[in-house]
């Protein structure tokens, strides 16, 4: 009897890459591995995926997709930074993978906005926030959007890599909502009003 392929193949592959991403890192990842982890041979995992470093790029848009689905429902930047912060805190993991391998997602072709919208969804989102909250277009919002992103990815990995005392935390996540609220505050004083 022919052996009818698996639909589900291909996410448990995933699954099993991202559980020995947890477990060994980057050292753990090989395609032998995965392959056993999920349950399959290794010549069925090739051809899904070429490589490891296709199995890794999945594994990133598959992060980045859960992002985007953390912070969609948001109803204004302070609460898309707040939970970026904790989905870094609840997957440091995951987190650590697509920063260590966001580079490798491939470049949008062309120069437009709408290719480069959807390579960084994240952003895109934030700057729409940004639009709603400030007035113009997403686009007039980037460098704001880029500032925001860098204090919550900071304060993020210094939570990660516990670089404070777990006496300063507290302080340390009032200070980031703080900043996050004066650096948007003071961006809308200095937004022309329509």
């Amino acid at each position: 009897m022919p052996r009818h392929p698996d639909p589900r193949l291909e996410e448990r592959i995933l699954d099993a890459a991202q559980k020995l991403w947890k477990k060994g890192g980057e050292e753990g990842l090989t395609l032998r591995a995965v392959a056993k982890a999920a349950g399959t041979n290794t010549p069925a995992v090739y051809r899904r995926f070429r490589d490891r470093t296709e199995i890794l790029r999945a594994l990133l848009r598959r992060v980045q997709r859960e992002i985007v689905t953390v912070l969609g429902p948001c109803r204004s930047p302070e609460e898309a930074a707040e939970r970026y912060v904790e989905y870094a805190l609840s997957h440091p993991h995951e987190y650590a993978l697509f920063y260590a391998h966001a580079y490798q997602l491939p470049r949008p072709a062309g120069s437009g906005v709408a290719p480069l919208r959807e390579h960084r969804p994240t952003m895109a989102l934030i700057e729409d926030r940004l639009a709603e909250r400030l007035g113009g277009a997403p686009s007039d919002h980037t460098r704001l959007s880029l500032a925001l992103w860098t204090l919550a990815h900071g304060t993020a990995m210094i939570l990660i890599s516990k670089a404070i005392p777990e006496e300063h935390v507290g302080e340390l996540r009032s200070v980031f909502t703080a900043a996050i609220e004066a650096l948007i505050r003071n961006n809308a004083e200095l937004s022309p009003r329509e």
